[in-house]
């Protein structure tokens, strides 16, 4: 049996209990998160498709969200696991945006600088930064970038796919803008401001 079918549920609110943490990151995240209405129930890790390569399943998480640990959390590998299926968002009890949280605590790890590998923030980063310039995702110039920073002796086995993915039209040379990046850059930069002020 796995620690989500044993372990007894976490107490909505235990007396004395600080929950700053948990509120800090269900206000950064985007929309209504439901994050405290989370009974520690264990559906999510039960349905996460990535709940084995997890050090925490979503329900431990949380339970270290609404404990304060601050750090551990946001060195936790498990928002970067996540895959955004959202199979955890359909089965929750309690309709907790689960999948929302994530991308709030892998922003919260970046700004933090607290993180195990760069690997994924590095993607992260990379990915943001061309959607920022291009409006869009450039593949060649991501694949190219983070393979060469974190996993060069791979690229010369990556050019089979890469030659086939261009002589099918399935990817592009060089990046192409979007029309009226002007119009992404300011709602971006909006954002921002926004996401500043909290």
């Amino acid at each position: 049996m796995t620690d989500q079918m044993i372990a007894p549920p976490i107490p909505i609110q235990a007396q004395g209990e600080d929950l700053t943490l948990l509120e800090e990151v269900a206000s950064r995240t985007a929309g209504v998160s439901r994050l405290e209405m989370c009974i520690q129930c264990g559906t999510c890790g039960g349905s996460c498709p990535s709940a084995d390569a997890m050090d925490h399943t979503p329900r431990m998480l949380f339970a270290m969200l609404r404990a304060g640990m601050r750090q551990e959390a946001l060195k936790s590998n498990t928002p970067w696991i996540c895959v955004s299926c959202y199979h955890c968002v359909v089965r929750c009890p309690q309709e907790v945006h689960i999948a929302d949280v994530m991308y709030t605590l892998k922003s919260m790890a970046i700004r933090a600088k607290l993180y195990r590998d760069s690997t994924a923030p590095d993607f992260s980063q990379t990915f943001v930064g061309m959607v920022e310039e291009y409006g869009r995702s450039f593949e060649l110039g991501l694949a190219s970038q983070h393979y060469l920073k974190h996993f060069p002796l791979r690229l010369p086995n990556m050019m089979p796919m890469g030659m086939g993915m261009l002589s099918k039209k399935r990817m592009s040379l060089t990046p192409k803008r979007i029309k009226h990046i002007n119009q992404l850059k300011t709602i971006l930069k909006r954002a921002k401001e926004l996401e500043a002020e909290q």
